[in-house]
């Protein structure tokens, strides 16, 4: 028979998971609907799909870190405790929402489960190392991919990219035949048809990569337990964050999700290339990723590269004879014109390394995705230390 404490815990970690989908929809497929290359319904259904595949295949990788690895005794994951890990990575949800700031469910239930462990003294100080060690590197990486994107390519991607919306619908459905088959629209373009396949398959990638790390943070501490086992922890996960999609990620899609999807689509589309192509290798590692922090540095990669585009040595030698090479001339391609700027300013201005990133906004972002983790992980060690319960 099933006891009332599992039931509590299913419903805690489904309670994540709903969270999990409402907040990872919007970044995910918020270029596609604002685009209107999505309705709302289609977006959510592809994040469910899509975020299902990702937890089936890579994210229990994840799962099998954090919920057996991270800590060297698994007795620990009591239903209680494992109740209240799930409790914390819901605290820092809401924590993150009312300062506005995504908080990183990956670094808190890290964080959390590290509490647990060290209360305990069962921390596997090893697999805490790795798993630092990449979400150091993990930003770096992102950073320098992005800053090299923005210095050398961003301008071809813009031009195969940008999307120009026609009159008219993208698609029309063929209703003489017995099945109803789609084609393409009469006033539709290849570039448009290939921008808004562009966007809706970056979406999917998103949703894909959220389900290989962020599974983990809603059913890990329940599968450590041994009270629920992996599969059916999956299952049930995937219905809440689809739930969650299909719901709460409605104003979120609206409001394009977050500060990522208020970029250029280009730009957009960049960021979410090399965030979640490094999440998707993380959890391929078991490792639990940021996808903010990643997305964050990657931003400001991007606006970096932008501002310090190279002259070629055509523009140094027409430079030989005139004034300083000015800020303007880092803005010539190979052929001598001026390359457009990252968003909508005029051709002859540069951005400035700022210009895709507030520093403000930036800091308090960087700020927030170490304080959410950390307050989770000092609460944690103290509850599991002291609360007689636990046993610790």
């Amino acid at each position: 028979m099933i006891s009332a404490l599992l039931v509590l815990g299913v419903l805690v970690s489904m309670f994540v998971a709903y969270n999990i989908g409402g907040s990872t929809t919007g970044p995910a497929f918020g270029p596609a609907v604002g685009a209107d290359a999505l309705s709302k319904p289609a977006a959510a259904g592809l994040m469910g799909v899509f975020f299902f595949i990702g937890a089936w295949t890579l994210g229990r990788n994840v799962v099998t870190k954090l919920g057996t690895e991270l800590v060297v005794d698994t007795g620990v994951f009591t239903l209680p405790a494992s109740i209240t890990v799930l409790f914390f990575i819901g605290i820092a949800l809401l924590v993150g929402n009312v300062f506005g700031v995504p908080a990183s469910t990956s670094m808190t239930a890290v964080g959390a489960i590290a509490g647990l462990g060290l209360a305990g003294g069962v921390l596997n100080l090893a697999v805490m190392g790795q798993i630092v060690i990449w979400w150091v590197v993990s930003p770096i990486i992102g950073f320098w991919v992005s800053l090299i994107i923005g210095r050398y390519f961003y301008a071809r991607l813009n031009g195969m990219v940008a999307m120009e919306r026609s009159s008219g619908p993208l698609f029309d459905v063929d209703r003489s035949g017995l099945v109803p088959v789609p084609r393409v629209h009469r006033t539709t373009n290849r570039r448009e048809l290939g921008g808004t396949f562009t966007v809706v398959a970056i979406g999917c990638l998103m949703a894909f990569s959220s389900g290989t790390s962020n599974i983990a943070n809603a059913v890990a501490p329940l599968v450590g337990s041994g009270e629920l086992a992996m599969n059916p922890a999956i299952v049930l996960g995937g219905i809440a964050v689809a739930i969650g999609a299909f719901t709460i990620a409605r104003r979120t899609l609206e409001t394009m999700g977050s500060d990522i999807t208020e970029l250029p689509l280009t730009a957009a589309i960049v960021v979410a290339s090399v965030s979640s192509t490094l999440v998707v290798f993380l959890s391929a590692l078991g490792i639990p990723a940021s996808f903010v922090i990643i997305a964050t540095m990657s931003i400001v990669g991007l606006g970096w590269g932008r501002a310090t585009r190279p002259m070629t040595v055509r523009q140094v030698a027409a430079n030989d004879d005139g004034p300083p090479v000015s800020v303007d001339a880092l803005a010539a391609d190979e052929e001598g014109e001026t390359l457009p700027p990252i968003g909508e300013e005029d051709a002859d201005d540069i951005p400035s390394p700022g210009a895709l990133f507030n520093p403000v906004t930036t800091a308090r972002v960087v700020l927030m995705q170490n304080v959410v983790p950390a307050i989770a992980t000092a609460g944690s060690y103290l509850a599991f230390r002291f609360v007689p319960i636990f046993g610790f």
